[in-house]
């Protein structure tokens, strides 16, 4: 647990002159590790030291020299017991009588102690370079000698100084730069650690400098650094330099003046200190680990303070050394065979100890939130760490660290730093750990750092919140998601934005992770928190982009479904601000970002306020000359036109494409119109459909493709297929043709019905617009409308008239031209429905004669007619029309049979609906000829061949008819032909000997694809539909068939005899069966 201030350890303070009391203890114990010794001088010094100073010069020259004739002898005999006989002799000539035992540094002690008070510089010097040539291997003899140079440099500063530097520059390299071969060669390894000895001397040095230290300091520590440094690392030399390093922080606590030096090595020694901490094995044998954190704190108070570079490395090493550690429980078993097993639990708490009050020294030094944020940032690695051991150590330094801000310290900045919240995330994702003591701390961290943030406030509500908090915190460790829902309501209102936003981006995050309980918990967090409407409009960006980067990554299919009911909550709640967000994650070609959308049309009212923001975005144009050419792809209404294509075909959309289908239609119409005025047509008349690969459509073609589906997806397919098989979506590709296209879409969607009285209130909205692009869609649209059959349900004369006369004051020759034809339709006009009427009566009297003049010129005046009578209908000439149109299906110009069968598909719905049986009868009688000519020798006769064809289907309401128009619109070859053959006949049952008997007719067609035709259609009810001929066929029906099989017999054409011989056994066959 950590040091309270009743320990006295509030924190590392200079001007107390000492450090505090459980780092001094600490320091001063385990002397038989560090080989240091106390700060108090042994009671008999001062006794002997008055009798030194009563010596003559000859007596203090006698002393030296016995006492450095025993120190040698003992050096030769480093091994052996060796007496203090000359020693004692020495002490008892001066009436001396030490009764304790005398250690084995006690004839170092007592020389330096005689050097220290000799007044010759040159006896000092002679026997400083003898006491530094003795053998360095020996731990009690570097101590002994390290003793002595300390004791003498109190008098003999400069004089110690020169004899180490000298000792540096020869031995000291000599022994460094020896090969390891060298060094095995010598016997008794004399030099080996004459750098540990160096370090030792250099903390005695400043243990004894007293008064001199300041200025010595920075000298003592550079080379400190340097011995370390250079020397080759091993057990001395660690022990040795950390030897020093506390005796060089215990004399600079006796100094006045510390706190207002300013050090120059104190990161060198830092480094040099976590350096050994890196080295330490992964066991607990000693207390090196606590020595060293424990010097580091107090280095860490020196001025200046420490850069965050610094810190930053003391947090990572001294975290990694001791989190790293195994377990507690198995920490015992990894020791090495040690003579006696050291208490593995009692180190371990003391480095835990130490490592505490290094943070929490830390704070003291700097009380800022700031100063909080950045040591749980290095806590980070350990907190998301898989081992449950290392998880449990950090949470609970980290619970000792904020128990003690919270309890002791007061914060002297109101500073908020952002990544708090990203800090308390990574705690709130530990509330579900494994171990129970982690989760229990977990949750008590994030309440004391919200304690923090309130007690920053100082508002007395606040502080009530406080204490229901701490009530909490007893309660901690039972489990409740009302708890969970009361802790997060808690983060939302005491966090700031951008911390709030941190702690969301964190629980994002874990959402990715392989752990199941961890994305679980953020997934159930990050739930609450978009439930408790806590999230700013600021924050959306940032959420939505932490999640886009995510959502690839999210191993888990619930955990996927959470975030997308969290998306619908937030597009709830910041509906536009979503929508900007979501056009700007990436390009909407590359539907990374469709579950988003879709997550957005989970409700149907947020689904439709989607779709009215993207079309209002689509509206946002900018004149073409404040746009430039790399820009037009970023516009945002490019962006919203990609993404409405995506949503088109998205099935959570389709209601609400559908309810907002008029608005759609319009913008994407005058955005077609807008794309050509910023002449960005790259990409539109080369497109190929057939290519399946995937492309990046430009936007021209992105928003014709988008018009197309819009029909499409709306199962307003009819609209489409009209369009699609006229090649009326062609006429899109090009502003000259623009118009075209434009009322050509009107008029099917007037025919069919479709969406007519959304369209036509979004169309004459349009119509007052300012812009002329919305003006010039707006009145074509209204135009062709009047021919439909059900305007009148949807709107007045009156009304209509209002409109139109406000086109006729349009600076836009095109839009006055279209509101004066308006004007001057049936509609607003009813008498000239008996005029065209009677027009028409003339028209057909020519029209019904056998050769008449300009036959084509005379069908196109009937079909404008025919148009323009729209919902008044043609009445009963309809049907004279639409027979004369059938005998022109065989004429000799292809244009004319083009022309009569283009005209038939709006004859065949002129008639009304009393005349509406008798069309369909005379459509069904229509529909062998229409199928023989699909494979017409003339690509115009095709083509409208098709599209009447679908118009016959459409009316006669075959079951599959939008099949129908796939294999029209894209089949090819014998496969499509096959198909349309089985929709027609499957679609007519029981009509197969009518069939029949009108393709026998075309057998003797003049027109060899037409007979062609007429016999892969023979062929094929022959071969699939056998058995129903033998039942509806008569004798005469089978005599007229073998009547013209015998004239296919006598055939020139060798096509026509081979089909004679493949089916000829067939009809032979058939003629057996019917009997009747």
């Amino acid at each position: 647990m950590a040091a309270s201030p009743s320990d006295g350890f509030r924190r590392l303070r200079w001007g107390s002159k000492r450090l505090s009391r459980p780092v001094q203890q600490e320091m001063d114990t385990g002397r038989e590790i560090t080989g240091e010794h106390p700060s108090d001088s042994p009671p008999w010094e001062e006794e002997l030291v008055s009798k030194i100073r009563a010596m003559s010069a000859l007596e203090k020259t006698l002393a030296l020299e016995a006492i450095s004739h025993c120190i040698q002898r003992h050096s030769q005999l480093v091994r052996k017991e060796v007496s203090y006989t000359s020693i004692q002799e020495l002490l008892a000539s001066l009436k001396l009588d030490l009764k304790q035992p005398l250690e084995k540094t006690f004839p170092f002690h007592f020389y330096g102690l005689i050097l220290r008070e000799c007044a010759s510089v040159d006896l000092v010097k002679r026997h400083l370079a003898s006491l530094l040539e003795l053998c360095h291997q020996s731990s009690s003899q570097r101590e002994g000698i390290a003793l002595a140079i300390g004791i003498t440099s109190a008098s003999h500063m400069e004089e110690v100084w020169a004899m180490l530097e000298h000792l540096g520059r020869t031995r000291f390299l000599q022994s460094t730069f020896m090969s390891p071969e060298s060094q095995q060669l010598d016997r008794n390894t004399h030099w080996k650690w004459v750098g540990s000895t160096s370090l030792l001397c250099l903390g005695q040095i400043a243990m004894h400098a007293r008064e001199q230290i300041l200025p010595w300091v920075d000298n003592i520590a550079s080379r400190m650094v340097y011995y370390f440094s250079c020397s080759p690392y091993d057990n001395v030399l660690k022990t040795s330099f950390l030897s020093a390093a506390i005796m060089l922080m215990k004399a600079l606590q006796r100094e006045d003046g510390t706190q207002n030096y300013k050090f120059t090595q104190i990161s060198e020694l830092i480094s040099c200190l976590l350096c050994v901490l890196q080295k330490e094995p992964n066991f607990l044998a000693t207390l090196f680990r606590q020595k060293i954190i424990l010097v580091i704190a107090a280095l860490s108070n020196l001025r200046p303070s420490l850069k965050p570079t610094v810190k930053s490395k003391i947090l990572q090493t001294c975290l990694q050394s001791l989190y790293s550690l195994p377990p507690t429980e198995t920490l015992k078993r990894k020791l090495p065979p040690l003579e006696a097993a050291p208490d593995v639990m009692m180190l371990y708490q003391k480095s835990v100890q130490a490592l505490d009050l290094l943070l929490q020294n830390f704070v003291s030094e700097n009380k800022s939130m700031d100063e909080i944020c950045f040591l749980l940032q290095h806590t980070e690695p350990w907190l998301k760490s898989d081992k449950i051991h290392e998880r449990k150590r950090v949470v609970q330094s980290v619970f000792l660290l904020l128990k003690y801000v919270v309890d002791h310290v007061k914060l002297t900045e109101e500073a908020m730093p952002s990544m708090l919240g990203h800090q308390i995330g990574l705690l709130t994702l530990l509330w579900r750990d494994k171990d129970k003591a982690t989760q229990s701390r977990s949750r008590q961290c994030v309440c004391l750092l919200l304690q923090l943030l309130i007690q920053q406030k100082g508002s007395t509500a606040e502080f009530t919140y406080l204490n229901k908090m701490r009530s909490f915190e007893v309660r901690a460790h039972r489990e409740s998601e009302t708890r969970f829902f009361n802790l997060v309501k808690a983060l939302d209102e005491n966090l700031t934005v951008a911390q709030h936003t941190q702690l969301i981006l964190t629980l994002l995050h874990e959402l990715c992770s392989r752990n199941r309980l961890r994305c679980d918990l953020a997934a159930q967090l990050l739930l609450l928190i978009f439930e408790d409407h806590s999230i700013k409009p600021e924050q959306v960006a940032e959420i939505l982009q932490g999640l886009f980067l995510k959502l690839p990554c999210i191993i888990f299919k619930n955990i996927l479904q959470t975030m997308m009911k969290a998306v619908t909550m937030l597009g709830t709640q910041h509906t536009q601000e979503t929508v900007e967000v979501l056009l700007s994650l990436c390009h909407p070609s590359e539907r990374k970002v469709i579950p988003l959308w879709t997550a957005l049309a989970t409700n149907n009212r947020l689904a439709r306020k989607v779709i009215t923001l993207l079309y209002m975005k689509l509206k946002l144009r900018p004149p073409k000359e404040l746009v430039r050419l790399p820009e037009q792809a970023q516009l945002i209404s490019q962006l919203a036109l990609g993404t409405i294509y995506e949503l088109l075909y998205v099935r959570e959309y389709k209601a609400t494409v559908r309810w907002a289908f008029a608005g759609i239609l319009l913008g994407l119409l005058t955005q077609l119109h807008y794309l050509f005025e910023l002449d960005a047509v790259e990409g539109l008349s080369d497109y190929q459909e057939d290519i399946l690969e995937a492309r990046t459509l430009s936007p021209c073609r992105t928003c014709l493709e988008a018009l197309k589906g819009l029909f499409w997806t709306t199962n307003y397919w009819e609209v489409f297929a009209e369009l699609k098989l006229l090649r009326g979506w062609e006429l899109f590709e090009h502003l000259e043709t623009y118009t075209e296209g434009v009322t050509l879409l009107a008029r099917a969607m007037a025919h069919y019905d479709c969406e007519v009285k959304a369209v036509l209130g979004q169309a004459v909205i349009s119509l007052k617009s300012s812009e002329e692009r919305d003006n010039i869609v707006a009145i074509l649209i209204i135009t062709e409308f009047l021919n439909s059959q059900e305007l009148t349900q949807y709107t007045s004369r009156k009304t209509m008239d209002n409109f139109l006369n406000l086109g006729l004051n349009n600076p836009n020759q095109l839009v006055r031209a279209m509101s004066l034809k308006g004007l001057s339709s049936i509609l607003m006009h009813p008498k000239k429905v008996v005029l065209l009427q009677n027009w028409l009566v003339g028209l057909l009297d020519s029209f019904l004669k056998p050769e008449p003049r300009d036959l084509i010129g005379l069908m196109e005046i009937l079909g404008d007619i025919v148009h323009c009578l729209g919902g008044q209908g043609v009445g009963t000439l309809s049907l004279k029309i639409a027979q004369r149109l059938l005998s022109l299906f065989e004429h000799a110009q292809g244009d004319v049979r083009a022309g009569a069968i283009f005209l038939y598909g709006s004859v065949i719905y002129s008639g009304g609906r009393k005349l509406r049986p008798a069309l369909r009868t005379h459509a069904w009688h229509a529909l062998v000829p229409l199928l023989l000519h699909l494979g017409d020798s003339c690509p115009q006769v095709v083509t409208k061949t098709k599209f009447t064809f679908l118009r016959c289907a459409i009316l006669l309401k075959w079951e599959f008819r939008k099949e129908l128009f796939g294999r029209l619109a894209w089949g090819s070859g014998l496969g499509a032909e096959n198909d349309i053959f089985i929709y027609m006949v499957e679609s007519n049952f029981g009509s197969y000997h009518h069939f029949l008997m009108q393709a026998l007719m075309h057998l003797s067609s003049p027109h060899h694809s037409m007979k062609l035709a007429a016999m892969r259609f023979i062929g094929g009810l022959l071969q699939d539909y056998f058995a129903d001929l033998c039942v509806c066929l008569t004798k005469n029906d089978v005599q007229t068939l073998l009547t013209h099989f015998e004239l296919l017999k006598q055939d020139r054409d060798s096509t026509s005899r081979r089909f004679y011989r493949s089916f000829l056994d067939d009809v032979i066959e058939l003629s057996q069966y019917v009997t009747y």
